[in-house]
């Protein structure tokens, strides 16, 4: 694995690592395979219809955040391992780059752990913690459920706005000459998602299927390219398809299409039960967080940031 250690600045460390293409397309395919069953495309019985069919319905990144979480841990671990760092915090991570057929490119901000020498720990008390999850917590996840399992609608009299799928095709130019990793066929940009270059999304807004438009961007300073850091691009841009998203309804029939349970009432306990989970192990861990906190008041080390705020 090809694994960046940069020192961002005392115990804190960014690392930039990938997941290759081939490993990536497997998580996908794992993804598809589990979670077919789930889809329900006309002219195919349910459960049955092809993997690229569903891409096509959904858009290709349809499987993407699962398949992230399947490989991430594990490249993540392999990461830290090959850096050699002894991380006492829980990483920022963030996907750098995700496109079709190449590397996945993650950043992970990682905090190290300091040198201590312990102070006195005996007797410590602590405010104890608690997160409580409300309905709106719970209609927020439904939400998410229903956007990700939304089906995508082909429009044609209308011009491209904010949170349309645009399908296009793109080439990028530095001074004139195209450069590697910058060019795509067929590629679904969700309009206002931040997935490309900042500037990039916007240009597009009120181009029409079949339009070729010249979109003109900046690298950033801190963009992963060496090659490509502050430099200014021109992409030369053709609209193939303009898509919008359509909704399925909260009901029963979507909960049984994507959970175990026949009813919505039944999904939205489970939801519930565990968002309720997850808030109660954040406040333990929090807690357990503010004890170490206070054991080491009277230590001599610089305590790093992430920790302080975990």
């Amino acid at each position: 694995m090809a694994v960046k250690n940069e020192q961002v600045e005392k115990n804190l460390v960014k690392l930039t690592f990938e997941v290759s293409a081939e490993d990536f397309a497997k998580a996908i395919n794992s993804v598809y395979r589990k979670n077919a069953k789930k889809f329900n495309i006309p002219g195919f019985r349910k459960g049955k219809a092809p993997r690229a069919v569903i891409e096509k319905y959904y858009t290709e990144a349809v499987f993407y955040d699962d398949a992230i979480n399947s490989v991430l841990p594990e490249a993540y671990d392999a990461a830290v391992k090959e850096a050699g760092l002894d991380v006492v915090a829980r990483p920022e991570i963030d996907v750098e780059e995700i496109k079709k057929g190449e590397p996945v490119v993650f950043t992970a901000l990682v905090t190290t752990k300091p040198e201590v020498k312990l102070g006195d720990y005996k007797g410590i008390e602590v405010e104890k913690i608690e997160y409580n999850v409300t309905d709106e917590d719970v209609q927020k996840d439904l939400e998410a459920a229903q956007k990700k399992n939304a089906r995508l609608i082909t429009v044609d009299d209308r011009a491209i706005e904010n949170g349309d799928i645009a399908v296009i095709d793109f080439e990028g130019f530095v001074d004139g000459v195209a450069f590697d990793g910058g060019k795509g066929d067929d590629y679904e940009l969700e309009i206002g998602s931040g997935t490309f270059i900042p500037g990039f999304e916007d240009q597009l807004i009120g181009a029409k299927t079949d339009d070729l438009v010249d979109v003109n961007v900046k690298f950033p300073e801190e963009y992963h390219a060496e090659n490509l850091k502050g430099k200014d691009a021109v992409f030369k841009v053709k609209v193939n398809e303009i898509k919008v998203r359509e909704l399925p309804e909260l009901n029963d029939d979507f909960a049984s299409e994507v959970s175990e349970f026949d009813t919505l009432e039944e999904y939205k306990a489970d939801v519930r039960k565990k968002l309720e989970e997850a808030a109660e192990n954040k406040a333990k861990g929090e807690t357990e967080t503010a004890v170490g906190e206070k054991g080491i008041e009277n230590a001599e080390s610089e305590i790093p940031e992430a920790t302080k705020e975990a």
